[in-house]
């Protein structure tokens, strides 16, 4: 497995994520997304394995959400542009394991990639 978590180092269910898998023994790579954050095509590579919308991706509880106005952009590309510009914005954890990624705190579903080995 080729595991990435992104998150903050602040967030509870991405220390959770962590927690997840070195319990397992497993490797993983954390992305710092306040400090490292993803590219463009990282992002892109994501929502596509997520098959979700921008809207999913954003945490609206976030205390940059009221701050970075994100809501009031017209289209998804300005939208996308401001979420790549404050990836705090992100819902935490994103799990990504090669071509498959999971949103949040998830280990029924890691537990399948583990048994997919």
């Amino acid at each position: 497995m080729n595991i990435q978590i992104y998150g903050t180092s602040k967030c509870f269910d991405t220390k959770k994520a962590q927690r997840f898998f070195k319990e397992r023994g497993i490797k993983f790579q954390f992305v710092d997304l306040a400090k490292f954050g993803m590219s463009k095509g990282e992002y892109k590579s994501i929502k596509t394995a997520l098959r979700c919308s921008l809207e999913d991706l954003v945490n609206e509880k976030s205390k940059k959400y009221e701050q970075s106005f994100i809501k009031y952009l017209a289209s998804e590309e300005a939208k996308e542009e401001k979420l790549l510009e404050n990836q705090e914005l992100f819902k935490t954890p994103i799990v990504r394991n090669g071509k498959k990624a999971t949103l949040g705190y998830c280990p029924d579903e890691w537990k399948k990639w583990e048994e997919e080995k």
